[in-house]
């Protein structure tokens, strides 16, 4: 193992600490910014739904289709793109991913119909592909694993943040329609894609590919940095969990993703449905008011988030906090299926704080697991396979609503993949991590 002990003021384990709460206040802001733009790109279809299917004709079933689809091209080049990625470094990759996905979004102002429609998110699947899993790598690169949770939890407040801003946002560029003779669910897409390439501009100014790389850490801290990744990816190394075929030969990659496959179906499940659920819910027309209401169960989400993550790790019960959100989503969309708006609203409220919290806890399970290029291919691999949750999500919900002549029968089929994701977590190990002090 390397050395961790250090020689002159200001090295050790201060040093380390220093070198986390640096690394946070400079790379936190702009992770999650990125998350939030780039969920924003993914979810704002859900907002448009009403208008794509009166303006532009698209039908229920084509779009829940192109919905699903846009995960069909993520999984398929996640993987090349995540290993990408570990050799040329996240700064010029992550910008390249931003600044393509966010002009194939814009690009939805040109959708005629069905088809288009489909192939445009199946482009955007493409485009984005490498984005999530990217972006949990380089975390590996920066956070020991006794601060991943927490720094994870706060990444994927980028998620809720989409919705809590976003779906207003989005609800009031639709109230643009007819402006200079351009709709509204155009005006949406066109200034969300745009602002991604702006910000994935940015990104190639703004974010560092390794501590080595950046002048506001001090030296002593950048070899305690160092030191504590370099500890963590010998020890995967030690124990076979380090290079390529490491991860294709372990086991605990089919679990994990056989884990997030079923937190995706209830996440995008409920995601792309919610600003129309609440809709029929207090009947209004989907516009800024009805986003307003839809933003309420991300606002609870956000709440949660905040200390759940970072209090699973600190009490070494993550594989408990888990199945609690993963179970919360059950109930919750359970609930909602059949009940007066405020006490569905109120329900909606519950399975949206456990999907946002469950996701950061169980990221920090494979990232403890993995490292070096297993990482890389892991990350993609679960992240990729995983998401097709989001393929099956609306296509399972469009099925069940027309097969069984039941209200919201598309809502219970959906509440059972947070009851199988339970158990499936209840099988994992715990491991303990020690903390940094």
């Amino acid at each position: 193992m390397p050395d961790q002990s250090y020689d002159g003021p200001g090295t050790g384990n201060a040093a380390l600490v220093s070198a986390i709460r640096k690394a946070k206040l400079r790379l936190i802001p702009l992770l999650l910014t990125m998350y939030t733009v780039n969920f924003l790109d993914r979810v704002n279809v859900g907002v448009a739904k009403q208008a794509l299917q009166s303006q532009v004709g698209i039908s229920g079933a084509y779009f829940a289709l192109g919905a699903g689809i846009f995960f069909v091209g993520y999984a398929v080049f996640e993987l090349p793109s995540n290993l990408i990625l570990h050799r040329v470094g996240p700064r010029v990759w992550m910008a390249r991913i931003m600044i393509t996905w966010g002009l194939v979004a814009a690009s939805t102002v040109f959708v005629t119909g069905n088809v288009s429609f489909c192939v445009l998110r199946l482009l955007l699947g493409i485009a984005e592909a490498g984005f999530f899993p990217g972006a949990i790598l380089f975390m590996t690169y920066w956070f020991p694993s006794a601060e991943r949770g927490r720094v994870i939890g706060l990444f994927y407040l980028g998620y809720p943040l989409a919705l809590l801003f976003g779906n207003p946002a989005s609800g009031a560029l639709l109230d643009l329609d007819g402006v200079f003779g351009v709709a509204g669910w155009q005006w949406m897409f066109m200034i969300d894609g745009l602002l991604a390439s702006l910000v994935g501009i940015g990104v190639l100014f703004w974010m560092p590919d390794s501590p080595d790389s950046v002048h506001w850490l001090e030296p002593g801290e950048k070899r305690a940095l160092r030191a504590a990744i370099a500890a963590e990816g010998e020890e995967k190394r030690v124990i076979g969990r380090h290079s390529l075929l490491d991860a294709f030969r372990d086991p605990r990659l089919l679990h994990f993703i056989a884990i997030y496959f079923a937190l995706q179906i209830g996440s995008y499940g409920v995601t792309f449905y919610l600003p129309n659920q609440v809709s029929e819910l207090v009947g209004r027309k989907i516009g800024f008011v009805v986003g307003l209401l839809s933003a309420l169960p991300w606002a609870c989400a956000i709440a949660v988030n905040l200390f759940w993550p970072g209090l699973a790790v600190r009490l070494n019960r993550r594989r408990l906090f888990a199945v609690i959100s993963m179970l919360a989503i059950s109930l919750g969309i359970a609930v909602s299926a059949q009940s007066p708006p405020v006490i569905a609203i109120a329900a909606l409220c519950l399975a949206a704080s456990g999907i946002i919290s469950a996701q950061p806890v169980f990221w920090t399970f494979p990232a403890d697991h993995f490292g070096g290029v297993a990482a890389a291919a892991a990350f993609a691999v679960i992240n990729s396979l995983g998401n097709l949750g989001g393929f099956v999500a609306p296509n399972l919900r469009e099925w069940a609503d027309h097969h069984f002549a039941v209200h919201g029968a598309g809502l219970y089929a959906l509440c059972i993949s947070g009851a199988i994701g339970a158990l499936l977590v209840l099988l994992l190990r715990e491991p303990k991590v020690a903390p940094i002090s």
